[in-house]
């Protein structure tokens, strides 16, 4: 996830280290704030990988700053994460909002579509927090009204998304689209 949203976010601009972690943390900080003790390596391997490229400015007060851009080889690894991502970024909810804030990257709207579809898929199959034996309860169901609220409130999350899946889809699928 860390990676796809440097890529995502370099894709969209050249950033220095700073900037690009509250861009981060604004897209995914509720969950998990990004540190710089996990950015500044990610960055590192990402450069030695060849998809970034540093280059250094002369700071406003002092100290430079180092101004990260996206190589060729990274708009083809964003590009070919976004078309084809892991099963991971479909299913967990934090990873596909990552997914979902780059997919304007990819320039086909048949490869947008597929991955939407992917996840639609996901968001059909019937699903709970809980279960009885294996089959999944729904917030009627249970009794506890801490768990039915959470029932409740993914119930409505789904709906909403299902929602705007299948009108976005309708939309890159249609012939004017």
């Amino acid at each position: 996830m860390l990676e796809l949203a440097i890529l995502g976010f370099l894709y969209d601009a050249p950033l220095h280290g700073y900037e690009l972690r509250k861009r981060i943390n604004a897209l995914t900080g509720h969950v998990r704030p990004v540190a710089e003790s996990t950015l500044y390596p990610a960055i590192k391997r990402m450069e030695q990988a060849g998809l970034l490229a540093r280059a250094t400015q002369p700071g406003a007060v002092a100290a430079p700053r180092h101004v990260l851009t996206l190589t060729d080889e990274g708009r083809r690894e964003l590009r070919h994460r976004l078309a084809e991502p892991v099963q991971r970024d479909i299913t967990d909810e934090n990873r596909w909002f990552t997914v979902l804030a780059f997919l304007r990257h990819l320039d086909d709207p048949g490869a947008q579509s597929a991955v939407l579809r992917r996840r639609l898929a996901f968001l059909e199959e019937p699903a709970s927090f809980f279960y009885a034996g294996d089959r999944p309860l729904r917030a009627e169901e249970v009794d506890d009204p801490f768990r039915r609220g959470i029932l409740t409130i993914a119930r409505a999350t789904s709906r909403a998304e299902l929602a705007w899946l299948r009108g976005t889809l309708e939309t890159l699928e249609s012939p004017a689209g």
